[in-house]
């Protein structure tokens, strides 16, 4: 039976592609059971954001835990106790929890103090080791309740030094608390009271991890990849475990033509149907949490193409966004960490989501008697008349487009996205009836915004920024020209939204320029917005 690829859930490694990450099951069971496992384990936390495998990974631990026969292991799933706001609740059906796993009955409980006795050799035969899975489904203070006391037994059990770990006062040996807030107490006025834990993160995979997964794909099935076609998959998901086998799942079956050869135009056809009208249970929660606010107006200042946001993991905003993988960071220097958008795709999932939010209905773009052959004929478009067209457009219906779009609360201009977003979707609208295709793309993930427009067999490309300084449009032309050079277009537009130009400023910055080194040619347009 040839596997599947699965994003459903924990992946079964008897049905499904995986990769099999020996190096971090390694690592999470030393953490766990510990370096001299006579003298004790470890309490640790398993943290990542959504759909990173740390289910699956402390399945594998428990696998191996189970071979040794030398502990008792538990992995319990809190999800029933979400929404309960009592220690008596809690206990209750954490207490049902643990009869179900092991099948037998353990005493009932009422107070956090009873959870003391629990872990006994008069209800274990052997030193435990326990699993709790979605443990921040709990509310912080219960969250810091039921971890003081695992604190509270973990150091009596270091305290009695001269027992073996079978014969300490409570045999919990080993306890590993899964959750994407990892019940660090970041949200704990009163600190963290689970400060013994050592943490291991869950990081996305490699492309290595990637490629051994769809190589693996392709000796059962006997179908190949085209020739870049995994980098691709890996480019646009970062290694996201889910997005990528979600990615997979599309490719090799639905969108599988059963050819020999899966080609980058097959990747084209799938990647626009994942990105327009398939829906995924990750990406709809990523956009439920960004356009909540007060994290929206975070996600907004990210898409912003100068200023850049250091990240913190202290800040609970940022704390918030990463671990529901709206964002991620990137080392800049041994300073600072950047915040980032997590991929490439999660990046064009949200630009659309917004532009659609604010910009689904907008007015007729031209006309319908109006010449527009200055604009684009039958075989050529030309860009800078356009944007011109654009810019008259956001002066006409400036009101009525900004009226209800977000604002940043230090001096309530609009977020410098939201032209990015109506430029999007005025291009959209203006070149339909012409059949160009306008796609954006995010080629570093921190905010860089890039328009492709497809049309008669042509690409052109228009970066976006916002003109800030004489400095920066320096390098902006040499950025702008070396990702066209990437592309291999030997002509780029920089679109530079500013409030305002005069005259001599026009003609000075909107003078072309050509790269040295690749002669590609870059036409700097400002784009007015009158704010």
């Amino acid at each position: 039976m040839t596997r599947k690829f699965s994003s459903y859930g924990p992946i079964d490694i008897d049905q499904h592609y995986y990769a099999p990450r020996q190096n971090l099951i390694e690592q999470a069971y030393q953490q766990i059971v510990g370096e001299q496992p006579l003298k004790g384990g470890h309490y640790i936390t398993i943290w990542a954001p959504r759909q990173r495998g740390k289910t699956w990974l402390l399945q594998q631990v428990m696998q191996r835990i189970r071979t040794a026969a030398t502990f008792e292991v538990a992995i319990l799933t809190l999800q029933s106790l979400k929404g309960m706001n009592s220690a008596e609740a809690v206990l209750a059906e954490f207490r049902q929890l643990l009869a179900e796993w092991f099948r037998r009955d353990f005493p009932p409980m009422t107070q956090w103090a009873e959870l003391q006795g629990l872990f006994t050799p008069t209800h274990f035969s052997r030193p435990l080791i326990l699993i709790l899975d979605e443990f921040d489904t709990l509310n912080d203070e219960l969250i810091a309740d039921f971890v003081g006391q695992l604190r509270s037994m973990y150091t009596k059990r270091v305290n009695e030094l001269d027992k073996p770990t079978s014969e300490k006062s409570n045999l919990l040996h080993g306890v590993a608390l899964i959750g994407m807030r990892a019940a660090l107490g970041v949200e704990n006025d009163k600190g963290s009271p689970f400060n013994v834990q050592r943490g291991l993160h869950v990081p996305n995979l490699t492309l290595n991890e990637v490629l051994g997964m769809f190589q693996w794909y392709e000796q059962e099935s006997g179908q190949q990849f085209e020739l870049g076609v995994i980098e691709r998959i890996f480019y646009e998901t970062q290694g996201q475990p889910g997005l990528v086998s979600w990615l997979g799942e599309l490719l090799t079956e639905t969108y599988n033509r059963q050819q020999p050869t899966i080609s980058m135009t097959d990747f084209e056809v799938m990647y626009r149907a994942a990105l327009n009208r398939l829906p995924n249970n990750n990406i709809l929660n990523i956009i439920s949490k960004a356009k909540q606010e007060p994290y929206k107006a975070v996600v907004l200042t990210l898409f912003e193409t100068q200023r850049k946001t250091k990240f913190n993991y202290d800040n609970p905003l940022l704390n918030f966004l990463y671990l529901n993988g709206v964002i991620d960071y990137e080392s800049n220097n041994l300073d600072n960490d950047l915040v980032r958008f997590p991929s490439p795709f999660v990046q064009k999932q949200l630009f659309n989501y917004f532009s659609n939010e604010l910009f689904s209905n907008l007015a007729q773009p031209y006309n319908p008697f109006e010449d527009l052959s200055d604009t684009i004929t039958e075989t050529s478009l030309y860009l800078k008349p356009l944007l011109k067209r654009h810019e008259n457009y956001l002066q006409l219906h400036h009101e009525r487009l900004l009226h209800q779009a977000p604002r940043r609360v230090m001096d309530l201009k609009v977020y410098e996205a939201v032209y990015h977003f109506n430029l999007y979707m005025y291009l959209m609208l203006f070149l339909q009836p012409f059949a160009a295709r306008v796609v954006p793309e995010f080629p570093t993930g921190n905010g860089k915004v890039d328009l492709l427009i497809e049309y008669q067999g042509q690409r052109y490309a228009l970066e976006l920024k916002s003109f800030a300084t004489h400095y920066e449009h320096q390098k902006d032309l040499k950025q702008a020209a070396a990702y066209a050079h990437s592309l291999g277009l030997t002509e780029i537009t920089l679109v530079m939204f500013v409030e305002a130009v005069d005259d001599r400023n026009q003609a000075k910055y909107e003078t072309e320029y050509t790269d040295p080194i690749t002669q590609v040619k870059v036409i700097p347009v400002f784009v007015t917005t009158g704010e």
